[in-house]
Protein backbone atom coordinates (compact mmCIF):
# COMPACT_ATOMS: atom_id res chain seq x y z
CA UNK A 1 0.00 0.00 0.00
CA UNK A 2 1.23 3.51 -0.79
CA UNK A 3 0.84 5.95 2.10
CA UNK A 4 0.45 9.64 1.34
CA UNK A 5 -1.09 12.43 3.44
CA UNK A 6 -4.22 14.12 2.08
CA UNK A 7 -7.36 15.84 3.36
CA UNK A 8 -8.58 12.48 4.64
CA UNK A 9 -5.30 10.71 5.45
CA UNK A 10 -2.78 11.51 8.20
CA UNK A 11 0.54 9.78 9.01
CA UNK A 12 2.35 9.48 12.37
CA UNK A 13 5.40 7.35 13.13
CA UNK A 14 4.64 7.10 16.87
CA UNK A 15 1.96 8.11 19.35
CA UNK A 16 2.53 11.74 20.39
CA UNK A 17 0.28 14.32 22.06
CA UNK A 18 -0.02 16.13 18.73
CA UNK A 19 -2.22 13.26 17.50
CA UNK A 20 -5.18 14.85 19.28
CA UNK A 21 -4.95 17.81 16.90
CA UNK A 22 -5.21 15.51 13.88
CA UNK A 23 -8.15 13.59 15.31
CA UNK A 24 -10.04 16.79 16.18
CA UNK A 25 -9.44 18.13 12.66
CA UNK A 26 -10.82 14.98 11.00
CA UNK A 27 -13.86 14.93 13.32
CA UNK A 28 -14.63 18.58 12.52
CA UNK A 29 -14.19 18.07 8.77
CA UNK A 30 -15.19 15.17 6.52
CA UNK A 31 -13.64 12.45 8.66
CA UNK A 32 -10.48 10.54 7.76
CA UNK A 33 -7.96 7.79 8.58
CA UNK A 34 -4.84 8.19 10.69
CA UNK A 35 -2.02 5.64 10.24
CA UNK A 36 0.33 5.24 13.22
CA UNK A 37 3.66 3.60 12.45
CA UNK A 38 4.19 5.43 9.17
CA UNK A 39 6.48 8.41 8.65
CA UNK A 40 5.36 11.64 6.95
CA UNK A 41 7.11 10.55 3.74
CA UNK A 42 5.11 7.31 3.63
CA UNK A 43 7.85 4.99 4.94
CA UNK A 44 6.45 2.18 7.11
CA UNK A 45 8.44 1.88 10.39
CA UNK A 46 5.93 -0.22 12.31
CA UNK A 47 5.06 -0.42 16.02
CA UNK A 48 6.43 -2.80 18.66
CA UNK A 49 3.13 -2.81 20.57
CA UNK A 50 0.22 -1.88 18.28
CA UNK A 51 -2.43 -2.81 20.88
CA UNK A 52 -0.72 -0.57 23.43
CA UNK A 53 -0.54 2.25 20.90
CA UNK A 54 -4.27 1.92 20.12
CA UNK A 55 -5.10 1.97 23.86
CA UNK A 56 -2.90 5.02 24.36
CA UNK A 57 -4.72 6.90 21.58
CA UNK A 58 -8.10 5.81 22.94
CA UNK A 59 -7.24 7.19 26.39
CA UNK A 60 -5.98 10.46 24.89
CA UNK A 61 -9.23 10.89 23.00
CA UNK A 62 -11.38 10.05 26.01
CA UNK A 63 -9.56 12.39 28.40
CA UNK A 64 -8.32 15.15 26.12
CA UNK A 65 -11.02 15.83 23.50
CA UNK A 66 -14.51 17.27 24.02
CA UNK A 67 -17.33 16.50 23.37
CA UNK A 68 -17.03 12.70 23.62
CA UNK A 69 -15.69 11.40 20.31
CA UNK A 70 -15.05 7.74 21.20
CA UNK A 71 -18.18 6.44 19.47
CA UNK A 72 -17.00 7.90 16.15
CA UNK A 73 -13.63 6.12 16.17
CA UNK A 74 -12.49 2.65 15.13
CA UNK A 75 -9.06 1.02 15.62
CA UNK A 76 -7.51 -1.71 13.45
CA UNK A 77 -4.05 -3.35 13.41
CA UNK A 78 -2.64 -3.87 9.91
CA UNK A 79 0.39 -5.82 8.64
CA UNK A 80 2.36 -3.92 6.03
CA UNK A 81 5.53 -5.51 4.64
CA UNK A 82 6.05 -7.46 7.85
CA UNK A 83 5.52 -4.38 10.05
CA UNK A 84 2.49 -3.81 12.26
CA UNK A 85 0.77 -0.44 12.14
CA UNK A 86 -2.48 0.92 13.61
CA UNK A 87 -5.18 2.46 11.43
CA UNK A 88 -7.51 4.84 13.28
CA UNK A 89 -10.75 5.67 11.45
CA UNK A 90 -12.39 8.95 12.52
CA UNK A 91 -15.89 9.82 11.37
CA UNK A 92 -17.23 13.35 11.15
CA UNK A 93 -18.82 13.89 14.59
CA UNK A 94 -22.40 14.96 15.22
CA UNK A 95 -21.53 17.43 18.00
CA UNK A 96 -19.07 19.67 16.21
CA UNK A 97 -16.97 21.60 16.94
CA UNK A 98 -14.72 19.14 18.77
CA UNK A 99 -11.80 20.66 20.61
CA UNK A 100 -8.80 19.88 22.77
CA UNK A 101 -10.10 20.07 26.33
CA UNK A 102 -7.21 22.10 27.72
CA UNK A 103 -7.52 24.72 24.98
CA UNK A 104 -11.29 25.17 24.90
CA UNK A 105 -13.66 26.37 22.18
CA UNK A 106 -11.11 28.76 20.72
CA UNK A 107 -9.00 28.63 17.53
CA UNK A 108 -6.07 27.19 19.50
CA UNK A 109 -8.27 24.29 20.58
CA UNK A 110 -10.44 23.72 17.51
CA UNK A 111 -8.83 22.32 14.35
CA UNK A 112 -10.07 21.55 10.85
CA UNK A 113 -8.50 19.75 7.91
CA UNK A 114 -7.08 22.01 5.20
CA UNK A 115 -5.24 20.23 2.41
CA UNK A 116 -2.63 17.95 3.99
CA UNK A 117 -2.56 19.85 7.27
CA UNK A 118 -4.62 20.33 10.41
CA UNK A 119 -5.03 24.06 11.08
CA UNK A 120 -6.79 26.17 13.74
CA UNK A 121 -10.39 27.00 12.85
CA UNK A 122 -11.40 30.66 12.63
CA UNK A 123 -13.94 32.08 15.09
CA UNK A 124 -16.39 32.34 12.19
CA UNK A 125 -15.96 28.64 11.36
CA UNK A 126 -16.38 27.72 15.04
CA UNK A 127 -19.62 29.70 15.29
CA UNK A 128 -20.90 28.13 12.06
CA UNK A 129 -20.26 24.61 13.39
CA UNK A 130 -21.96 25.47 16.68
CA UNK A 131 -24.97 26.85 14.81
CA UNK A 132 -25.19 23.79 12.55
CA UNK A 133 -25.06 21.47 15.55
CA UNK A 134 -27.01 23.38 18.19
CA UNK A 135 -29.55 25.15 15.99
CA UNK A 136 -30.51 28.84 15.82
CA UNK A 137 -31.50 29.31 19.47
CA UNK A 138 -28.71 31.53 20.71
CA UNK A 139 -29.08 30.78 24.41
CA UNK A 140 -28.83 27.01 23.78
CA UNK A 141 -25.68 27.20 21.66
CA UNK A 142 -22.32 26.38 23.21
CA UNK A 143 -20.39 29.43 24.38
CA UNK A 144 -17.04 30.22 22.81
CA UNK A 145 -15.91 31.30 26.30
CA UNK A 146 -15.70 28.39 28.74
CA UNK A 147 -13.63 29.91 31.56
CA UNK A 148 -16.69 31.19 33.44
CA UNK A 149 -17.47 32.02 37.06
CA UNK A 150 -20.89 32.52 38.65
CA UNK A 151 -20.38 34.64 41.78
CA UNK A 152 -23.34 36.98 41.16
CA UNK A 153 -25.60 34.12 40.04
CA UNK A 154 -24.75 32.00 43.08
CA UNK A 155 -25.55 34.96 45.35
CA UNK A 156 -28.92 35.52 43.65
CA UNK A 157 -29.83 31.83 43.80
CA UNK A 158 -28.73 31.56 47.44
CA UNK A 159 -30.79 34.58 48.52
CA UNK A 160 -33.87 32.91 47.05
CA UNK A 161 -33.07 29.48 48.52
CA UNK A 162 -32.59 27.87 45.11
CA UNK A 163 -29.68 25.50 44.50
CA UNK A 164 -27.19 26.10 41.70
CA UNK A 165 -24.99 23.04 41.38
CA UNK A 166 -23.86 21.30 38.21
CA UNK A 167 -27.06 19.22 38.09
CA UNK A 168 -29.22 22.37 38.27
CA UNK A 169 -27.07 24.09 35.64
CA UNK A 170 -27.69 21.22 33.22
CA UNK A 171 -31.43 21.23 33.95
CA UNK A 172 -31.70 25.00 33.42
CA UNK A 173 -29.60 24.91 30.24
CA UNK A 174 -26.63 26.82 31.65
CA UNK A 175 -24.44 23.92 30.53
CA UNK A 176 -24.94 20.94 28.22
CA UNK A 177 -25.20 17.34 29.38
CA UNK A 178 -21.48 17.05 28.57
CA UNK A 179 -20.60 19.86 30.94
CA UNK A 180 -20.00 22.54 28.28
CA UNK A 181 -21.28 26.05 29.10
CA UNK A 182 -23.95 27.46 26.78
CA UNK A 183 -24.55 31.07 25.78
CA UNK A 184 -27.15 31.18 28.56
CA UNK A 185 -24.31 30.30 30.92
CA UNK A 186 -22.20 33.11 29.45
CA UNK A 187 -25.02 35.64 29.90
CA UNK A 188 -25.53 34.70 33.56
CA UNK A 189 -21.81 34.41 34.31
CA UNK A 190 -19.58 37.13 35.73
CA UNK A 191 -17.91 37.27 32.28
CA UNK A 192 -21.10 38.31 30.42
CA UNK A 193 -20.10 40.35 27.34
CA UNK A 194 -23.40 42.21 27.07
CA UNK A 195 -23.91 45.56 28.78
CA UNK A 196 -26.56 48.17 29.57
CA UNK A 197 -25.80 51.84 28.91
CA UNK A 198 -27.72 54.44 30.92
CA UNK A 199 -27.75 58.16 30.15
CA UNK A 200 -29.32 61.03 32.11
CA UNK A 201 -30.29 64.18 30.21
CA UNK A 202 -31.00 67.66 31.50
CA UNK A 203 -34.18 68.16 29.50
CA UNK A 204 -36.55 66.43 27.13
CA UNK A 205 -33.91 66.04 24.38
CA UNK A 206 -30.36 64.69 24.22
CA UNK A 207 -28.75 68.13 23.98
CA UNK A 208 -27.51 68.17 27.58
CA UNK A 209 -25.83 65.13 29.19
CA UNK A 210 -25.90 65.13 32.99
CA UNK A 211 -24.50 61.65 33.57
CA UNK A 212 -23.81 58.38 31.77
CA UNK A 213 -22.85 54.91 32.95
CA UNK A 214 -22.25 51.48 31.44
CA UNK A 215 -23.16 48.43 33.53
CA UNK A 216 -21.47 45.09 32.90
CA UNK A 217 -21.01 41.68 34.46
CA UNK A 218 -23.64 39.02 35.12
CA UNK A 219 -27.21 39.93 34.22
CA UNK A 220 -28.03 39.64 37.91
CA UNK A 221 -25.42 42.25 38.79
CA UNK A 222 -26.61 44.54 35.98
CA UNK A 223 -30.21 44.11 37.14
CA UNK A 224 -29.44 45.21 40.71
CA UNK A 225 -27.07 48.05 39.84
CA UNK A 226 -29.24 49.54 37.08
CA UNK A 227 -32.36 49.44 39.25
CA UNK A 228 -30.52 51.19 42.11
CA UNK A 229 -29.20 53.80 39.67
CA UNK A 230 -32.71 54.59 38.41
CA UNK A 231 -34.28 54.42 41.87
CA UNK A 232 -31.78 56.97 43.19
CA UNK A 233 -33.06 59.40 40.55
CA UNK A 234 -36.73 58.47 40.97
CA UNK A 235 -37.62 61.49 43.09
CA UNK A 236 -40.60 61.80 45.40
CA UNK A 237 -42.78 64.92 45.20
CA UNK A 238 -45.36 65.92 47.80
CA UNK A 239 -48.77 67.56 47.35
CA UNK A 240 -51.46 68.38 49.88
CA UNK A 241 -55.18 67.77 49.87
CA UNK A 242 -56.39 69.86 52.79
CA UNK A 243 -54.41 68.52 55.77
CA UNK A 244 -53.37 65.30 54.07
CA UNK A 245 -49.92 65.05 52.50
CA UNK A 246 -49.62 62.89 49.37
CA UNK A 247 -46.20 61.60 48.27
CA UNK A 248 -45.78 60.50 44.68
CA UNK A 249 -42.66 59.20 42.94
CA UNK A 250 -41.78 60.31 39.41
CA UNK A 251 -42.18 56.72 38.20
CA UNK A 252 -44.14 53.82 39.76
CA UNK A 253 -41.59 51.38 41.17
CA UNK A 254 -43.53 48.44 39.71
CA UNK A 255 -43.35 49.95 36.22
CA UNK A 256 -39.59 50.57 36.47
CA UNK A 257 -39.00 47.02 37.71
CA UNK A 258 -41.07 45.38 34.98
CA UNK A 259 -39.58 47.54 32.21
CA UNK A 260 -36.07 46.62 33.35
CA UNK A 261 -36.88 42.90 33.56
CA UNK A 262 -38.42 43.07 30.08
CA UNK A 263 -35.20 44.66 28.81
CA UNK A 264 -33.13 41.80 30.30
CA UNK A 265 -35.31 38.81 29.43
CA UNK A 266 -36.52 39.69 25.94
CA UNK A 267 -33.48 41.31 24.29
CA UNK A 268 -31.69 39.66 21.37
CA UNK A 269 -28.36 38.50 22.77
CA UNK A 270 -27.08 37.35 19.39
CA UNK A 271 -26.29 41.07 18.85
CA UNK A 272 -23.42 42.57 20.85
CA UNK A 273 -24.93 46.08 20.88
CA UNK A 274 -25.73 47.41 24.36
CA UNK A 275 -29.26 47.82 25.65
CA UNK A 276 -30.06 51.50 26.33
CA UNK A 277 -31.89 53.34 29.09
CA UNK A 278 -32.39 57.10 28.63
CA UNK A 279 -33.63 59.24 31.54
CA UNK A 280 -35.14 62.59 30.54
CA UNK A 281 -36.93 65.13 32.74
CA UNK A 282 -40.32 63.96 31.49
CA UNK A 283 -39.77 60.23 30.76
CA UNK A 284 -37.58 57.14 30.88
CA UNK A 285 -36.99 55.11 27.71
CA UNK A 286 -35.98 51.43 27.90
CA UNK A 287 -34.60 50.42 24.50
CA UNK A 288 -34.03 46.71 23.98
CA UNK A 289 -32.12 45.21 21.04
CA UNK A 290 -34.37 42.87 19.04
CA UNK A 291 -37.88 43.67 17.85
CA UNK A 292 -40.94 41.52 18.43
CA UNK A 293 -40.71 37.80 17.74
CA UNK A 294 -42.01 36.95 14.26
CA UNK A 295 -45.79 36.73 14.04
CA UNK A 296 -46.41 38.84 17.17
CA UNK A 297 -47.82 42.37 16.81
CA UNK A 298 -47.75 45.33 19.19
CA UNK A 299 -51.49 44.90 19.67
CA UNK A 300 -50.88 41.29 20.73
CA UNK A 301 -48.41 42.48 23.37
CA UNK A 302 -50.87 45.06 24.72
CA UNK A 303 -53.47 42.29 25.01
CA UNK A 304 -51.13 40.18 27.13
CA UNK A 305 -49.76 37.81 24.47
CA UNK A 306 -46.09 36.93 24.99
CA UNK A 307 -43.86 34.79 22.79
CA UNK A 308 -40.53 34.66 24.59
CA UNK A 309 -37.31 34.88 22.58
CA UNK A 310 -35.13 33.55 25.41
CA UNK A 311 -37.22 30.75 26.88
CA UNK A 312 -34.48 29.29 29.09
CA UNK A 313 -33.45 32.70 30.42
CA UNK A 314 -37.08 33.48 31.21
CA UNK A 315 -37.35 30.13 33.00
CA UNK A 316 -34.36 31.02 35.20
CA UNK A 317 -35.96 34.35 36.13
CA UNK A 318 -39.25 32.55 36.76
CA UNK A 319 -37.54 30.01 39.06
CA UNK A 320 -36.07 32.91 41.02
CA UNK A 321 -39.53 34.57 41.24
CA UNK A 322 -38.27 37.65 39.43
CA UNK A 323 -41.02 37.32 36.84
CA UNK A 324 -44.43 35.68 36.93
CA UNK A 325 -46.36 34.05 34.08
CA UNK A 326 -45.28 35.19 30.62
CA UNK A 327 -47.04 38.26 29.29
CA UNK A 328 -47.88 39.89 32.65
CA UNK A 329 -45.05 42.47 32.68
CA UNK A 330 -46.58 44.91 30.18
CA UNK A 331 -49.95 44.55 31.89
CA UNK A 332 -48.37 45.45 35.25
CA UNK A 333 -46.77 48.53 33.73
CA UNK A 334 -50.10 49.72 32.32
CA UNK A 335 -51.87 48.99 35.60
CA UNK A 336 -49.29 51.00 37.56
CA UNK A 337 -50.31 54.10 35.56
CA UNK A 338 -54.04 53.52 35.72
CA UNK A 339 -55.88 56.57 37.03
CA UNK A 340 -52.85 58.87 36.74
CA UNK A 341 -53.90 60.47 33.47
CA UNK A 342 -50.70 59.29 31.81
CA UNK A 343 -50.11 56.18 29.71
CA UNK A 344 -46.81 54.37 28.99
CA UNK A 345 -45.95 53.97 25.31
CA UNK A 346 -44.59 50.96 23.43
CA UNK A 347 -42.66 51.38 20.20
CA UNK A 348 -41.15 48.71 17.99
CA UNK A 349 -39.18 48.26 14.78
CA UNK A 350 -37.55 45.26 13.12
CA UNK A 351 -34.64 45.34 15.57
CA UNK A 352 -35.76 47.46 18.54
CA UNK A 353 -38.42 47.30 21.26
CA UNK A 354 -38.90 50.41 23.39
CA UNK A 355 -40.92 51.06 26.56
CA UNK A 356 -41.48 54.72 27.47
CA UNK A 357 -42.54 55.54 31.03
CA UNK A 358 -43.89 59.10 31.52
CA UNK A 359 -42.89 61.11 34.59
CA UNK A 360 -45.97 61.40 36.81
CA UNK A 361 -44.74 64.64 38.38
CA UNK A 362 -44.28 66.54 35.13
CA UNK A 363 -47.24 68.42 33.68
CA UNK A 364 -47.20 68.14 29.89
CA UNK A 365 -49.27 69.85 27.26
CA UNK A 366 -51.74 67.57 25.51
CA UNK A 367 -53.75 68.15 22.38
CA UNK A 368 -57.47 68.49 21.77
CA UNK A 369 -60.27 68.16 24.32
CA UNK A 370 -58.07 66.21 26.78
CA UNK A 371 -55.66 69.13 27.02
CA UNK A 372 -58.55 71.57 27.44
CA UNK A 373 -60.05 69.43 30.19
CA UNK A 374 -56.78 69.16 32.10
CA UNK A 375 -56.11 72.89 31.72
CA UNK A 376 -59.61 73.66 32.92
CA UNK A 377 -59.19 71.39 35.95
CA UNK A 378 -55.92 73.13 36.86
CA UNK A 379 -57.49 76.57 36.51
CA UNK A 380 -60.41 75.56 38.72
CA UNK A 381 -57.97 74.38 41.39
CA UNK A 382 -56.17 77.74 41.26
CA UNK A 383 -59.47 79.63 41.54
CA UNK A 384 -60.48 77.47 44.51
CA UNK A 385 -57.12 78.23 46.15
CA UNK A 386 -57.65 81.99 45.62
CA UNK A 387 -61.16 81.84 47.09
CA UNK A 388 -59.83 80.05 50.14
CA UNK A 389 -56.70 82.12 50.80
CA UNK A 390 -57.46 85.45 49.17
CA UNK A 391 -53.93 85.75 47.76
CA UNK A 392 -51.50 83.04 46.74
CA UNK A 393 -48.02 82.57 45.30
CA UNK A 394 -46.59 80.47 42.51
CA UNK A 395 -45.14 78.10 45.12
CA UNK A 396 -48.64 77.50 46.50
CA UNK A 397 -49.85 76.44 43.05
CA UNK A 398 -46.84 74.21 42.43
CA UNK A 399 -47.51 72.34 45.68
CA UNK A 400 -51.23 71.88 45.11
CA UNK A 401 -50.96 70.78 41.47
CA UNK A 402 -47.64 68.90 41.79
CA UNK A 403 -46.19 70.68 38.75
CA UNK A 404 -42.84 72.30 37.99
CA UNK A 405 -41.90 75.97 37.98
CA UNK A 406 -42.02 76.38 34.19
CA UNK A 407 -45.41 74.73 33.78
CA UNK A 408 -46.82 76.68 36.72
CA UNK A 409 -45.58 79.99 35.31
CA UNK A 410 -47.23 79.21 31.97
CA UNK A 411 -50.54 78.34 33.67
CA UNK A 412 -50.61 81.53 35.76
CA UNK A 413 -49.66 83.66 32.76
CA UNK A 414 -52.58 82.19 30.77
CA UNK A 415 -55.00 82.91 33.61
CA UNK A 416 -53.74 86.51 33.92
CA UNK A 417 -54.17 87.02 30.16
CA UNK A 418 -57.73 85.66 30.40
CA UNK A 419 -58.51 88.07 33.21
CA UNK A 420 -59.21 85.30 35.71
CA UNK A 421 -56.55 86.40 38.17
CA UNK A 422 -54.44 89.51 38.83
CA UNK A 423 -50.69 89.57 39.44
CA UNK A 424 -49.42 91.93 42.16
CA UNK A 425 -45.92 92.76 43.42
CA UNK A 426 -42.57 91.94 41.84
CA UNK A 427 -39.82 89.33 42.17
CA UNK A 428 -40.04 87.48 45.49
CA UNK A 429 -43.06 89.55 46.56
CA UNK A 430 -45.10 88.47 43.53
CA UNK A 431 -48.53 87.12 44.47
CA UNK A 432 -51.90 86.62 42.82
CA UNK A 433 -55.59 87.16 43.58
CA UNK A 434 -58.90 86.76 41.80
CA UNK A 435 -59.98 89.53 39.46
CA UNK A 436 -62.58 91.87 40.90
Amino acid sequence: MIFQESETVGLKSIVVDDIKKEIVAFANSEGGRLYIGVRDDGTVVGLDDPDGAALQVSNMVRDGIKPDLTMFMHYETLNEGGEQIVAVDIQQGTERPYYIAKKGLRPEGVYVRQGYSSVPATNTAIRRMIKETDGDHFEEMRSLEQDLTFGAAEKEFSERNVQLGQAQMKTLGIMTRNGVYTNLGLILSDQCVHTIKVAVFGGTTQNEYKDRREFSGSLFRQMEEVYDYIDFRNQTHSTFQKLRRIDKKDYPEVAVREALLNLLVHREYAFRASALISIYTDRIEFTSIGGLVGGVTLQDVLMGISVCRNVKLANVFYRLELIEAYGTGIQKIMEAYRGTGKVPKLETSDNVFKIILPNLNVYTEQSGSEADRRSGDAQEDVIALAQKQGTFTRKDVEQILGIGQTTCGRLLRQMVEKGQIVQEGKSRNTHYRLSS
